[in-house]
């Protein structure tokens, strides 16, 4: 398996470098991390006394890395559930929080493992989790990936200005769709046929 630094690199890779678009709720942004999550940190990183824009653009990698590892996986306790969702929810936190474990635990309901979805990982959440990979393993990870796809596609149902990080310009998948397959097998993707069928209401 891969190491949670690792993992974290792939996340950095996958978020790419500064932005500030007014259509992200998150704010400035670079390398996944927030200007939000930042000035939680109190990190200040030109030194001024506060925690700005500018601080998030001088955002190294290796803060990043830290952040992730240390906030977004370990104190969450996605390194509790069982291995071959771990990346796949650690990538979901960095992306949308505690949203990540809360549709972890929809999913463990609607599998029949009943949790309470309150967004935090507990011994009743990874006893479910280990119970749902022991009975089918492959298929948890893949019906994480696509509750994480569905979740995207209902944040952009509802919010117009987020439809831009679900499709392309020229209607095929966004950004969004493809960062969820990544942890999808191949066979479940949706096809771009499929993937523009879901999205035409928004045309």
């Amino acid at each position: 398996m891969k190491s949670v630094e690792q993992i974290a690199d792939e996340i950095i890779a996958r978020e790419g470098g500064y932005v500030n678009d007014p259509d992200d709720p998150g704010g400035a942004t670079k390398f996944g991390v927030t200007i939000g999550t930042l000035k939680a940190l109190r990190i200040d990183n030109d030194g001024d006394g506060d925690t700005d824009a500018d601080d998030v653009k001088l955002l190294s990698r290796e803060q990043a890395r830290d952040i992730f590892v240390r906030d977004y996986f370990h104190r969450p306790r996605i390194g509790a559930l069982p291995e071959a969702i771990q990346a796949s929810v650690f990538d979901m936190y960095v992306n949308s929080g505690a949203n990540a474990v809360r549709i972890l635990q929809r999913l463990l309901n609607d599998m029949g493992h009943g949790v309470q979805v309150d967004g935090a990982i507990g011994p009743e959440t990874v006893a479910a989790a280990e119970a749902a990979w022991h009975a089918a393993p492959r298929h948890l990870a893949d019906a994480y990936g696509i509750a994480r796809r569905n979740f995207y596609y209902s944040i952009a149902d509802r919010r117009p200005s987020s439809r831009k990080f679900a499709t392309r310009r020229d209607g095929g998948k966004g950004g969004w769709i493809r960062r969820a397959e990544e942890f999808v097998s191949p066979r479940y993707h949706l096809t771009e046929a499929e993937h523009r069928r879901r999205v035409a209401q928004w045309d």
